[in-house]
């Protein structure tokens, strides 16, 4: 049966003993403030991973979500969700009205958030560079940001 490596997001910080309790029913790896674990299932799918984690520790730890590592095949991250029961009635009335399922539902609201994520930090980053070069030239800008990278702790070396 092969097996899944999933990240579990938590909502806030656990109290210290709360991850040890959490370990004696399923081995996990916190980060540095407990807030984000690695856990490893085996399991036919990842759903069935995620869902039987969820089982395992939802009572032990304060879960907001539980996320697959490791993108599939097709480049997609697996997102287990608990939303409360107002938030899951107010999302599946929302999914009716647009005569779609819940699930494809949120996929489709949280695509469309990361795409705008994605252009405002493009637009913001856009407007940066403008600022930046009213006072240098294309060439003097380059090399400080060739320059920052290679100063940057953890960037890739150039």
């Amino acid at each position: 049966m092969p097996h899944h490596a999933l990240e579990i997001t938590l909502t806030r910080p656990p109290h210290p003993r709360r991850p040890r309790h959490a370990t004696n029913r399923q081995p996990l790896a916190p980060n540095h403030d407990a807030t984000r674990l690695m856990a490893l299932l085996p399991a036919k799918t990842p759903g069935r991973a995620a869902h039987r984690l969820r089982q395992r520790l939802d009572t032990r730890l304060p879960i907001d979500v539980i996320t697959t590592h490791y993108p599939d095949a097709s480049g997609q991250i697996l997102l287990n969700v608990a939303f409360s029961p107002t938030t899951h009635a107010t999302l599946r009335h929302a999914a009716d009205s647009a005569g779609q399922s819940l699930e494809l539902f949120v996929k489709l609201a949280l695509h469309r958030a990361l795409a705008q994520h994605a252009s405002d930090e493009a637009d913001r980053l856009d407007q940066a560079v403008h600022h930046l070069l009213t006072g240098t030239t294309p060439a003097h800008l380059l090399a400080a940001v060739g320059h920052a990278l290679t100063r940057t702790p953890g960037a890739a070396p150039c």
